[in-house]
């Protein structure tokens, strides 16, 4: 085998064989491993702790440290600076919850050759819907500061957040003076409601109810969906951008934030392997292109439509006309 080939042969490996380090630090999540690890502990403690087998436990810790996430020196496992942002629930990066709802998303998946075949979406298997709002606050709090760097808020004195989640995105909007309405379903609302709570902001009201069919309100200066076009077909996202534009005020702005696909649909990735989510967890969602979103915000009543590439996201915002 040649130098060449070789190299392919291993990306080709690492590309397949993914999944081996995804189950490994999912498991470790589940376990509570790295908030039990403490300031270090051998494998035999950490088994004691955690009321796991001792052989297991080792072999798993060994291989969360070959991963990155642990350190270990004669004996002893510690956390590594990516496990202390990213794993310990104190963190204000904290990604537990997401890794908890990328757990559950496996097993939808598992099902993807059903879906292919048949062109329905996966219901095997129940989610937890306060973990999955959690996980979106996860995802959030990562991208927030660049999607606010992205909006125009000078004269902004009333927002939407529509499709909220957990009010992420809403929050820090009110920090900044902003007076939010979070509009989303009754059980999400519920959640987002700790979460602000938490957040310790005043400025935030709450509606709920299904946007399709439901009262948004009015006289928004801004609206925000965030995360939401994905989950629903074409025309229903031309109605809605429709409903958004006549809540918005006079020379409103909506603010559209989704992953980034080409044109032809097959690129980047992150973009792409979306649209398998949406196909395996939907009945017509995936990603949509930015020309795509363009043309449904002309159609809706928007113009001076501009993008802001984020990498691996987007923002589409428009003017209403």
């Amino acid at each position: 085998m040649d130098k060449q080939l070789a190299k392919q042969a291993q990306e080709f490996a690492r590309l397949v064989g993914g999944f081996r380090a995804t189950r490994v630090i999912l498991t470790a999540n589940d376990l509570q491993v790295f908030e039990h690890i403490g300031k270090g502990a051998t494998a035999p403690e950490l088994a004691k702790d955690l009321r796991t087998d001792p052989r297991a436990t080792g072999i798993l810790l060994d291989a969360v440290t070959a991963l990155g996430l642990l350190r270990k020196s004669r004996g002893i496992y510690r956390l590594t600076i990516p496990a202390k942002q990213f794993l310990l629930p104190d963190s204000p990066w904290y990604q537990g919850d997401m890794l908890r709802h990328l757990d559950a998303l496996s097993r939808t998946w598992s099902g993807l050759g059903e879906v292919v075949r048949t062109g329905r979406p996966n219901r095997s298997s129940e989610r937890d819907h306060k973990v999955f709002i959690r996980a979106m606050h996860n995802n959030a709090v990562l991208r927030v500061p660049h999607v606010l760097k992205a909006l125009d808020l000078r004269g902004v004195k009333r927002a939407l957040d529509l499709g909220s989640g957990p009010g992420t995105y809403g929050i820090a909007l009110a920090k900044k003076g902003i007076e939010v309405t979070l509009f989303d379903l009754p059980d999400t609302v519920e959640v987002a409601h700790e979460m602000i709570r938490n957040a310790g902001v005043k400025n935030i009201t709450f509606r709920s109810g299904d946007f399709h069919f439901d009262d948004i309100g009015g006289g928004y200066d801004l609206a925000l969906l965030s995360q939401v076009l994905h989950s629903h077909s074409a025309l229903e996202n031309i109605a809605l951008l429709g409903k958004v534009c006549d809540a918005l005020a006079p020379k409103g702005t909506v603010a559209i934030h989704e992953f980034t696909l080409a044109e032809d649909h097959a690129s980047p990735v992150p973009g792409a392997l979306f649209s398998i989510n949406m196909l395996v967890n939907t009945t017509e969602g995936r990603s949509y292109t930015p020309n795509e979103i363009k043309a449904w915000l002309t159609k809706a009543g928007f113009s001076r439509v501009k993008k802001i590439d984020l990498g691996d996201t987007v923002v589409m915002t428009g003017r209403k006309r």
